[in-house]
């Protein structure tokens, strides 16, 4: 039985670097990662979506847009919810 690497398996079912459907991915995952590292950054600290909301300047539902990778949220943003925690 072959083995693969895990980029040989993205290369065959999303397709090769530098594909818009690679990129898609790419960037999702990146996204994807980055909300999870937020989540679980907020609950370490025992801060609620509201709480870091407000100490960063945007509503609860925009930190939890930001944990589900559901908005490309602006730079700024991200930099000042960091800076939070």
């Amino acid at each position: 039985m072959k083995t693969y690497t895990l980029e040989e398996l993205k290369d065959k079912h999303i397709g090769k670097i530098g594909t818009l459907k690679r990129d898609v991915f790419e960037t999702e995952l990146k996204l994807d990662v980055l909300g999870q590292t937020i989540r679980n950054i907020r609950k370490e600290q025992k801060l609620t979506q509201e709480e870091l909301g407000q100490m960063v300047g945007v509503k609860k539902a925009q930190i939890s847009k930001i944990e589900n990778s559901l908005t490309d949220a602006r730079f700024d943003t991200i930099l000042k919810v960091f800076k939070a925690l």
